[in-house]
């Protein structure tokens, strides 16, 4: 964008949401380029609004002004789904960060998208409810940005994933439009299923002002169980044979050996480090049936070659299990400089051969992968460790991450679960969809958005790669932004 129109653009959004908080200046709008993917490039200004109302006339200047949008909120996308790729108006959350009503009643609250997701289960469990999706950024995500991908997180195997627990939206459209999709009492409302379509459309077809959720009661007992094999696929072969058998715990996670190292250090949880793999499991509901199930799932366990099978003794015990795991992207940084992670989805049934073809493209390339993932609904997470000052290890790195997502899909799984597909998967896609798919999701797309400023370069293919600057991996390092809400990444 031409200097003279910047700042046009510019005076025009301080007039909407005041001069604090729209600013064009190249230093300032630096920290917004990128998200925990590798990828960056720069907006052209950046927006903090204050309210729905704010967001609506933003998106009006931007559509008088012809220039995308692209709405932001913890900055935690790990498929480069927040990078302001063709440049425009970035709009960011901080402080729209609001929980706005709780009613306990009717197990519903309606939050703000900046609302960090952990902080509406911690603001509801002495009230003895809970918001059930639980990414492993859930520290630093936020509402929005789970509407934005339909995020998942570890207990998703029993309670489903964050469409299942948003019964409504207001959004903005591009037109600046303010529109209520669903509410308060929709659940299974007849007609389309306008939530649904939103939720997980990656700020594609509008901004998200207002998120109604579904509350659910904590539960009286959790029972979490550590499960230590010698082998990737004995642990495989077990998972399978629990769901065979009749047992949706809430959680199964698993971990090779590499990742529990690395866990272990970071987190002196317990966890073994001469173990193949572990598996996490939780089961959830009243004592008598908690007691039954766990000591079902353990003798499954035992029966497929687990060593040991501990039950976590306290709820300190379980809670060191269970942050051990969630910090597992991060403890990464104990192995390497850098990773690279994929989301790839696979039947659970696949799971040992999938894994050992894995295992068979670090040997051949020498890259070390790691495998930390939701074993339960198949949920994978290879992380390719790399050093990206490395000459040629960033580039190799992709390569290897095409090759995983192209063995998931041929498995007759998908390219994501829960990380979106975003700047990262845009060509990956067509692994799981062909031209005719690919050409009914663009129609339906441009209904809401027209002239395709919103989130461009996204979700779709273009035929060409994902535009890259200079290398910033999600582990690696970045100068550290200021310490706001919306500049926290994992």
């Amino acid at each position: 964008m031409e200097a003279a129109a910047r700042a046009r653009l510019g005076r025009r959004l301080q007039e909407a949401v005041g001069a604090r908080y729209a600013f064009v200046d190249p230093y300032e709008i630096r920290l917004y380029q990128y998200d925990a993917s590798p990828e960056t490039a720069l907006p052209d200004a950046v927006v903090i609004p204050g309210n729905a109302a704010e967001v609506a006339a933003v998106l009006r200047i931007c559509a008088d002004e012809a220039v995308p949008v692209v709405a932001r909120c913890g900055a935690t996308s790990l498929a480069g789904g927040t990078v302001p790729v063709e440049g425009g108006v970035v709009i960011t959350f901080p402080r729209m960060d609001r929980i706005l009503e709780l009613d306990l009643e009717n197990l519903r609250a309606v939050v703000e998208p900046g609302v960090v997701n952990l902080s509406l289960s911690q603001a509801l469990r002495p009230l003895g409810f809970y918001y059930v999706p639980d990414p492993s950024s859930q520290g630093a995500c936020t509402i929005g940005g789970n509407v934005g991908t339909n995020a998942g997180g570890p207990h998703t195997l029993l309670y489903g994933v964050t469409v299942n627990h948003v019964t409504g939206l207001e959004v903005a459209l591009p037109s600046g439009e303010l529109v209520q999709v669903g509410g308060r009492k929709a659940v299974e409302a007849t007609g389309y299923d306008l939530t649904g379509l939103l939720v997980g459309s990656e700020g594609t077809m509008a901004v998200v002002t207002k998120v109604w959720v579904k509350l659910t009661p904590v539960p009286p007992v959790s029972k979490t169980l550590l499960a230590i094999f010698t082998d990737l696929r004995s642990a495989s072969n077990a998972v399978s044979a629990i769901v065979k058998g009749g047992i949706l715990p809430a959680a199964i996670e698993m971990m090779d050996q590499l990742s529990i190292q690395a866990v272990e250090a970071a987190s002196h949880a317990g966890y073994p480090l001469d173990a193949g793999a572990v598996l996490l499991l939780e089961v959830d509901g009243i004592p008598e049936s908690a007691a039954e199930l766990t000591e079902r799932m353990g003798r499954i366990c035992r029966e497929h070659g687990a060593r040991e099978v501990r039950v976590a003794r306290d709820e300190a015990e379980r809670q060191a299990l269970w942050k051990g795991r969630k910090g597992a992207f991060s403890a990464m940084g104990r192995l390497a400089p850098d990773f690279y992670v994929m989301d790839g989805v696979v039947p659970r049934t696949r799971l040992p051969e999938v894994l050992d073809a894995i295992g068979a493209i670090s040997d051949r390339t020498g890259f070390k992968i790691c495998n930390v993932f939701h074993a339960g609904d198949g949920n994978l997470h290879p992380l390719v460790l790399f050093d990206a000052f490395k000459k040629g290890q960033y580039e190799a790195v992709l390569a290897i991450g095409d090759e995983i997502l192209k063995l998931c899909a041929d498995a007759g799984g998908s390219v994501t679960g829960e990380h979106g597909i975003g700047l990262e998967k845009r060509e990956n896609i067509r692994y799981v969809f062909d031209e005719d798919d690919l050409a009914v999701m663009e129609t339906v797309r441009r209904v809401f958005d027209p002239s395709g400023r919103m989130n461009p370069g996204k979700l779709f293919p273009t035929g060409r790669p994902a535009p890259r600057t200079e290398p910033q991996p999600p582990g690696g390092r970045r100068p550290a932004p200021a310490p706001a809400q919306d500049e926290v990444w994992v």
